[in-house]
């Protein structure tokens, strides 16, 4: 499914992945002296790498295994790489978020494991908003032979369900 203008629009997974990824069209090469985040630059992936955003400071590992931590807003993706655009599965997805009040609890953490599809779907509460920051869901993505990645999800306001693909790059 796709949201557009707020319109949800029900797609098979396959024309999702055409929709979201775009070819990444940075030069190749690199020299001895770059750093990790310059040679990935430097790559012409296939599908473009989800960009990272902060850890922030609430990061607890350990969630439990679960799918929802509340109810009003579904996020569902797909786990793919940057080299081949295929799904990775068996991906390990942590998610921790702030409750309705603005605050960091035990009851909005998460771990989803994908299966062989690397699809995954997410139910929550509309994420909160706090000291000026949008809305937004922490995610940490694990899979091996790939880079764990850091990123977060920001909802629009008046969303109930949202696509979140999540674009792995390979270790080196």
């Amino acid at each position: 499914m796709t949201i557009i203008s707020g319109k949800i629009i029900r797609q098979p997974v396959s024309v999702i992945l055409l929709m979201v990824f775009s070819v990444w069209n940075v030069p190749s090469g690199g020299a001895q002296s770059d750093t990790p985040a310059q040679l990935i630059a430097s790559v012409q992936w296939k599908c473009s790498p989800t960009p990272p955003d902060a850890l922030g400071p609430f990061y607890k590992p350990g969630a439990p295994r679960r799918r929802q931590v509340g109810s009003g807003y579904s996020l569902i993706g797909i786990v793919v790489s940057a080299a081949s655009c295929e799904p990775i599965p068996y991906s390990k997805i942590e998610i921790w978020m702030a409750d309705r009040d603005g605050e960091y609890r035990d009851a909005y953490r998460a771990t989803i494991k994908t299966g062989r599809s690397a699809a995954y779907q997410f139910q929550s509460d509309f994420p909160s908003g706090y000291y000026g920051r949008p809305p937004h869901i922490h995610m940490r993505v694990s899979a091996k032979g790939f880079r764990t990645l850091v990123t977060q999800h920001y909802p629009e306001d008046g969303q109930t369900q949202g696509v979140f693909d999540l674009v792995l790059v390979p270790e080196q």
